[in-house]
């Protein structure tokens, strides 16, 4: 036993180095998370006794936000949902709001397939089918190619109607705004008027 204990003594004084290492490494990280923790706990009862402020540096009140999307209620709840508002379906042309502006559907497309096989939309709205079902034709343009040349039938780049043509609901607004169409900002810079008075009188 003392033979073998006096060959390995190297190795038993290098487990007995390396165990006593880890010992003190493990105290030593328990003391400072002790440490630690208490450092932060300090702050969590100050705020818990103090009252909770109403400018805080963002000018919010907890986590209160002005977004219409969530209607003013704070992030950390829950929005009850809103109703499923319902298509307009009048069927009447609506004005444009801007020149260029893709029309809005005026008529629910509720079930219309609109895919690689088929377009239910040019049913109607396609020029040879335009007269018989009173709809407005397609834009020449639609039949026109990236290099400006006319095809025979609607181009592959419009086919897909509702990229840019959308349906309207009777939603309230969810974010109000001021906006005035060409029209009535030029009969407001030929009366000398701002804008918003030239739309009071025409209302």
């Amino acid at each position: 036993m003392s033979n073998s204990f006096t060959r390995n003594r190297p190795l038993w004084i290098a487990g007995g180095i390396t165990v006593g290492l880890m010992v003190l490494v493990f105290i030593a990280g328990w003391l400072f998370g002790r440490a630690d923790e208490k450092k932060h706990e300090r702050p969590r009862e100050v705020a818990a006794t103090q009252p909770a402020r109403a400018d805080s540096a963002l000018g919010r009140t907890d986590l209160r936000q002005l977004d219409g999307l969530r209607r003013g209620i704070p992030v950390d709840q829950e929005a009850a949902p809103q109703p499923l508002w319902r298509v307009q379906n009048a069927d009447v042309r609506r004005v444009r709001a801007y020149p260029m502006q893709p029309p809005t559907i005026p008529h629910a497309i509720d079930g219309y397939q609109v895919d690689k096989n088929s377009n239910r939309c040019m049913l109607c709205h396609a020029r040879a089918n335009a007269e018989k079902f009173q709809a407005p034709p397609v834009s020449v343009t639609h039949y026109m190619d990236r290099d400006d040349q006319f095809l025979a039938s609607i181009s592959p780049r419009r086919y897909f109607c509702n990229q840019c043509h959308v349906v309207q609901t009777d939603a309230p607004l969810l974010v109000g705004n001021k906006f005035q169409d060409i029209d009535a900002v030029l009969a407001a810079a030929e009366a000398g008027t701002s804008t918003a008075e030239a739309a009071e009188r025409t209302q």
